[in-house]
């Protein structure tokens, strides 16, 4: 078993406790190992191997002892004991917008709903709106959801994804002949959700590099097979492409395949303007000789354009702007200096203040926000108010032992509650060295309402960043309803940030949104809400969310230098 089969059983256990009605503290268990495994940076076989499975970031002695089981014998008496009192059918409801393990407890225990068909059949009968905490207006948010669902296509979050394919990618950079392979597709203009994968190669001889492809290990079955491309379905129901040229040809066939097919439809048109034809293999002239490309800058400059990245490739002007050499100046992950949205020990998370403290100063960051969930969110096992002083001295011993080369600040994320008040009070708030304001519950209020509850917030004096504004949860938990026209001038009226949060479960807020604002000159914070030290690493999928939304570096706040981050929280009243 690998990184990813192992961490699904980890997550199947978990969702199948959530529904048993087991405590949170068993189930988040579970969910940390599992994120562990996902962003593990080695093959799970050389810890197991080396007997180092407890250094794993929430890898305790009885996940060790499960892992070790799983890759002795593939399977664990645990989960299938768990499958014998949970049918594991429960688990397909939750896939349904807006259905959590307490609904689906509910549908199984007191509706005998065990399958997806079976929820969809009690919901159109009206059986589901009769149980406790249910209604017409559930009722028909259920159908309505299963109706998306059954319109949602099998997508892989953008951090499954490339999780895969760099596990192909380095395996192919060693097969004999190759001299370059890279993502392509959507995945290489990092989209929020992937399909299909594809993976372009440059070789000297693509047969023993297509044989090595379509027997590998993960193989489940083989789609197609040519001499420079095939097509495989993976074990876990995943397809994955691979095509390949000669080295001089590479260039051609990456932007070919990298798409979108909006945007090689605009250069193909441009290259016809010119008396040329653009595929996968060459630019052809008009008597028929080509013109090859062995990267892709060149067809770019032969067409008369800039070079662009491929996260602008959606056909959303971007070739005219680089025919008129006024592509923007996009936001990289070098750029980022501050992380200010990340957790502790002191709520939800695995590693200690000096811990995400070392890990951010080794990512080159002059500033990092402690901002730990605040107590109305049960759920995370918030900090008190009391607490926060025990919190601030921690923090001040940690950095009088690091000195200088990191600041550390004290923050919160602090719970805005279905009234539309924070968790802490504004006394509270305002001795704080920053404060990040977030959604995570009641995200299903009416639009007027919600709206109104985060333009409260955007209006305090003692609030900096909007975290994750929509609360949504890729694929399956839409985000709240929310009037963005309001709530954009409502930040820039304020002068609060937005948060991108970089996590690829969230991916919030959306580039649509972001790029809205950026127009408007709100300022934008690219966080990673890290749980773990691994999980700072994971701020490249922010970036990459600012970069399709054309985001230019100086309006993100945690691009600024020391002097210029501390003058803007000095100007918002801290101290």
């Amino acid at each position: 078993m690998n990184n990813n089969e192992l961490a699904d059983v980890f997550d199947k256990i978990a969702s199948l406790m959530e529904i048993k009605g087991e405590v949170i503290y068993k189930t988040l268990a579970y969910r940390r190992a599992a994120e562990s495994l996902r962003v593990l940076p080695a093959d799970i076989s050389s810890y197991w191997k080396e007997e180092r499975l407890t250094e794993i970031p929430g890898v305790g002695k009885a996940i060790a002892e499960k892992i070790n089981e799983l890759l002795q014998t593939g399977e664990l008496d645990f989960l299938n004991r768990l499958e014998q009192e949970v049918p594991p059918s429960l688990l397909e409801l939750l896939q349904v917008p807006d259905i959590g393990p307490k609904k689906v407890a509910l549908f199984w225990k007191q509706a005998g709903v065990k399958t997806l068909v079976e929820l969809e059949t009690a919901a159109r009968n009206g059986k589901l709106k009769t149980l406790p905490g249910m209604g017409e207006k559930s009722e028909a948010r259920i159908i309505a959801g299963i109706e998306a669902l059954s319109r949602r296509s099998k997508r892989m979050l953008l951090g499954n994804a490339w999780s895969i394919a760099n596990r192909f990618l380095s395996e192919l950079r060693s097969q004999p002949g190759v001299v370059r392979a890279e993502a392509a597709g959507s995945l290489r203009r990092w989209k929020q959700t992937i399909g299909d994968l594809d993976l372009v190669t440059a070789c000297t001889d693509p047969a023993p590099v297509m044989e090595w492809f379509t027997s590998h290990p993960e193989c489940h079955r083989i789609l197609g097979k040519g001499e420079s491309k095939s097509s495989i379905e993976l074990n876990n129901g995943i397809n994955v492409q691979l095509w390949a040229q000669p080295p001089e040809r590479f260039g051609t066939l990456l932007q070919f395949v990298s798409g979108s097919k909006e945007h090689n439809v605009r250069l193909r048109e441009l290259a016809q303007k010119k008396g040329l034809s653009l595929n996968e293999q060459a630019i052809i002239r008009d008597d028929g000789s080509e013109m090859l490309f062995s990267d892709e800058e060149g067809i770019y400059e032969t067409l008369g354009l800039q070079f662009v990245p491929p996260e602008l490739r959606e056909d959303r002007g971007e070739v005219q702007a680089a025919g008129d050499n006024k592509l923007p100046i996009l936001v990289k992950p070098g750029d980022l200096r501050a992380d200010l949205h990340m957790h502790t020990t002191w709520s939800d998370a695995a590693h200690s203040i000096k811990d995400m403290a070392l890990a951010a100063r080794a990512l080159g960051y002059h500033t990092l926000a402690i901002t730990d969930h605040t107590s109305g969110l049960g759920i995370a096992g918030g900090l008190t108010v009391e607490g926060l002083a025990e919190q601030r001295k921690e923090i001040d011993q940690v950095q009088q032992e690091l000195g200088d080369t990191i600041k550390i600040l004290q923050g919160a994320e602090v719970e805005i509650k279905a009234d539309g008040a924070l968790d802490y009070p504004d006394e509270v708030l305002k001795k704080m060295d920053i404060v990040v304001a977030s959604l995570h519950t009641s995200l299903r209020q009416p639009r007027e309402r919600i709206t109104e509850r985060l333009v409260n917030v955007i209006r305090n004096p003692h609030v900096d960043i909007i975290g994750h504004p929509s609360g949504r949860l890729l694929p399956n938990r839409e985000g709240a309803d929310l009037d963005y026209d309001q709530l954009l001038q409502e930040a820039q009226k304020a002068g609060v940030a937005l948060e991108i949060n970089a996590h690829f479960s969230r991916l919030d807020l959306d580039e649509i949104y972001v790029r809205r604002a950026s127009e408007m000159g709100i300022l934008i914070a690219i966080n990673s809400d890290a749980h773990t030290t691994d999980q700072l690493e994971q701020i490249i999928y922010g970036v990459s969310v600012a970069r399709r939304a054309w985001l230019n570096p100086d309006l993100v706040i945690n691009t600024w230098d020391r002097d210029r981050l501390a003058d803007w929280l000095k100007s918002r009243g801290r101290s």
